[in-house]
């Protein structure tokens, strides 16, 4: 299973969560970004509906497939 990690760190003269190499909106306190992340993270893993997806490959091949509603990943929040 996919672990998906947010990161509270400092940005752009406040703070903000961080997911990989993605910064959220800057936040005035440590405290309400970490607030958001944690909102972020429990959504991330509810389930939704399982629809069918359509996309593109890098060598320009298109791909049909169904993304599961209950394919979650596991989140996690580091302060």
């Amino acid at each position: 299973m996919v672990n998906v990690t947010y990161n509270i760190v400092q940005h752009d003269g406040g703070w903000a969560y961080k997911v990989a190499d993605v910064f959220s909106e800057t936040f005035p306190t440590r405290e309400a970004a970490l607030r958001a992340a944690r909102d972020a993270a429990a959504r991330q893993q509810l389930a939704g509906e399982s629809e069918g997806i359509v996309y593109e490959d890098a060598d320009s091949h298109w791909h049909e497939e169904v993304a599961s509603g209950d394919d979650r990943p596991q989140t996690s929040v580091v302060q």
